[in-house]
């Protein structure tokens, strides 16, 4: 059994996230909740089988890959540019208004300020996985609502990637050596931004010119299997080496590849293609959040779970709505927005993570995140229902029919 721990997790975590999501269905219940519960199933705090969530972790981390990929097949340069006025101030309002709102409530928790402020921090992210589902079930991601969505969840990514970078001296800081580490953040901080910005120059400038040339060359072979090999080579590939190379993101890097992709005559068929891997894999992100998930949390800490849910869907929601509404969006949109934004998911748990390693949380504050994380999930369909009938016009009354006399 030990020489297929692979295997085993992925059947585990497949055949469970059917079942779970099958009963979801018919109880007409999203089936995001079933697949969550198949994570808590398969995992550690729960008797039975234990999946393997370092392994399951990995199967997220593609999934999150494999579905920027596809966001930026659909999106072109243009669209996100239309959007810059809205998404960039408005990311940056509710990541602090969720920062701001972690730190006051991990303050009359008891914790100190550096645990209070990774908790707030950790908050303000939203999920790749859970947005970009929720706006592809609905077609929602070619309206103004879901380009604004991706723009905001584009200058997240780069903000969760500076902090992340920050992070090593941010917790020196914290045990006391701030003096010494002001110059190392500085440089550190300024070398990320000029990496960043070389990689988006090289992928626009360069990689617009040369990828979609190498993928018109493949389809020239006419073999269907290479042309699926060649574009997951390159979402792959690019994402790797934005991760490795250039110190930003997967998600980031997997983006950008399907954005230089876009408006090529083989786009659709690529965005065809790749759907079957982009459902399993983003299927296996929800069971990594279940297996990560001790239930036991609900019970020991009922009023943190509660405020951190709490900072999740309302604080967040709220900045949004504040920040649509300052820019005259209609209603509708604007609720739209703050609902698809009113969750967290896999870059929390990447700054949570290295935040225990650190020795900046502990394992109890990353319960309590894990915890709001999945509540969250959960929770967003309704909040998604909740907005789509807000500011919906009212069909008009109908007159009664006359009543017929004889």
């Amino acid at each position: 059994m030990e020489g297929h721990v692979l295997i085993t997790t992925l059947v585990g975590a497949i055949a469970l996230s059917f079942f779970f999501g099958f009963i979801a269905q018919k109880l007409k219940v999203s089936p995001l909740v079933g697949y969550l519960l198949a994570g808590v199933a398969v995992g550690p705090f729960t008797p039975g089988f234990v999946g393997d969530i370092e392994i399951a972790l990995e199967f997220a981390e593609i999934g999150v890959i494999l579905l920027m990929f596809g966001v930026g097949l659909k999106f072109s340069l243009q669209d996100l540019w239309d959007v810059k006025g809205v998404a960039l101030p408005g990311a940056l309002v509710q990541m602090t208004a969720a920062t701001l709102l972690g730190y006051g409530v991990g303050t009359l928790m008891g914790l100190g300020a550096a645990e209070s402020l990774m908790l707030g921090f950790s908050l303000s992210v939203a999920s790749t996985v859970v947005l970009l589902r929720a706006m592809e079930d609905r077609k929602l991601l070619k309206t103004n609502e879901g380009r604004i969505c991706v723009g905001w969840l584009v200058i997240e990514d780069i903000a969760i990637v500076l902090g992340i970078v920050l992070l090593p001296s941010l917790a020196a800081a914290a045990q006391g050596d701030a003096g010494a580490t002001t110059s190392a953040t500085l440089l550190a901080l300024g070398m990320t931004i000029g990496k960043i910005a070389i990689f988006v120059a090289l992928m626009l400038f360069v990689g617009a010119r040369v990828f979609p040339w190498l993928i018109v060359q493949v389809a020239h072979l006419k073999s269907r299997e290479l042309l699926s090999l060649g574009t997951l080579t390159l979402a792959l590939g690019i994402a790797w080496i934005a991760y490795e190379l250039f110190d930003s993101s997967f998600a980031l890097g997997a983006f950008l590849a399907g954005v230089v992709l876009n408006g090529s005559k083989f786009t659709h068929r690529i965005a065809e293609d790749s759907l079957p891997l982009r459902d399993t894999f983003a299927v296996l992100f929800f069971v990594s959040v279940g297996m990560l998930f001790d239930p036991m949390t609900l019970l020991r800490k009922p009023l943190g779970v509660a405020a951190v849910v709490a900072i999740i869907v309302i604080g967040k929601g709220a900045a949004a709505l504040a920040i649509t509404s300052l820019y005259k969006l209609p209603l509708p949109t604007g609720m739209l927005i703050a609902a698809s934004l009113a969750q967290i998911g896999e870059f929390s748990f990447v700054l949570a993570g290295l935040g225990v390693r650190l020795e900046l949380l502990s394992q109890e504050t990353y319960n309590l995140i894990l915890a709001g994380a999945l509540i969250s999930i959960a929770l967003n369909p309704v909040l998604f229902r909740v907005a789509e009938n807000i500011g919906r016009p009212k069909p008009p009354s109908q007159p009664a029919e006359p009543i017929a006399t004889t």
